[in-house]
């Protein structure tokens, strides 16, 4: 029974006391997967993806992004260059593989679906996979969402589910919520398991007990999915992303109080509640 759980990057400066030099390192010892959003800009040199490597255990999971060039300017078409250019950058890495995923933007529409079949079937079949849509047709709960959700099924790609339901119910006026108001998608929340690792990314408001309820609901899914045999992962978000941590360790809380065997995992406890600028 096991869950990959992080934060959507490890250098935040409001984590840590004294700035470490190896920022990944210390964030290893707590979370054991990051949400890798860097490689949707650009590839990593070679040096970096040797470090990052020897940055965390073995049992740490890599999440990264397909690049944008592939995902936005490619649609998904005629891009097997970038492909194998993305893969080989990454190879030191593969044992270390969570879950590799595509964010696309409002311009894939479900009428883009054969350009994602071919896609799919281009991929090595030794690493997992997840897909996020910003379309309003992939949310109708129609013949055309079944149709997408019968794909990734079929090729055990999963669905990435974003749940901003909080953030948008509670809209603060400090900077950071306005500008995550502005760039996080509304969608409705469809809750649903296309493969055998479910990928949830929560984003909360900046007052931490409005979000709640939702980790709660998200705890009962989680437990579920893991009693099917499933490995979900789930990566946690604030606007300004300083009370991130507290968010997964409230979290990983209302797990054990389900199921105490889904904790602890060899990375927690994290250190006991304090200032954030010493959660490490």
């Amino acid at each position: 029974m096991h869950y990959f759980i992080g934060m959507p990057e490890w250098r935040h400066p409001g984590w840590y006391a004294h700035r470490p030099d190896s920022p990944l390192s210390v964030y290893a010892k707590h979370f054991n997967s990051i949400e890798g959003n860097s490689t949707f800009y650009a590839l990593p040199s070679e040096k970096s993806v040797a470090a990052w490597r020897e940055s965390v255990p073995a049992h740490f999971r890599f999440c990264f992004k397909f690049p944008r060039d592939i995902s936005h300017e490619a649609q998904l078409r005629h891009c097997g260059a970038d492909l194998r250019v993305f893969f080989d950058r990454l190879a030191p890495l593969a044992d270390k593989m969570g879950i590799l995923w595509l964010q696309m933007g409002p311009q894939f529409t479900p009428q883009h679906l054969p350009e994602l079949a071919r896609f799919l079937s281009q991929l090595p079949p030794d690493f997992r996979y997840g897909i996020e849509v910003r379309h309003d047709g992939f949310f109708r709960k129609d013949d055309t969402e079944a149709r997408f959700n019968r794909l990734l099924a079929d090729r055990g790609i999963n669905r990435v589910m974003f749940d901003t339901r909080k953030l948008f119910a509670h809209p603060a006026h400090d900077d950071a919520s306005r500008e995550a108001l502005k760039k996080k998608p509304r969608f409705p929340l469809h809750v649903l398991a296309t493969g055998e690792s479910p990928l949830v990314r929560f984003i909360s408001p900046m007052d931490l007990t409005l979000a709640h309820q939702a980790l709660a609901q998200w705890a009962d899914k989680v437990c579920e999915w893991i009693n099917e045999g499933r490995t979900p992962y789930l990566f946690f978000h604030t606007p300004d992303l300083l009370e991130a941590p507290q968010l997964a360790r409230w979290f990983t809380t209302l797990l054990a109080e389900r199921d105490p065997r889904l904790t602890p995992l060899s990375l927690w406890p994290l250190p006991p509640a304090q200032d954030s600028l010493s959660l490490f």
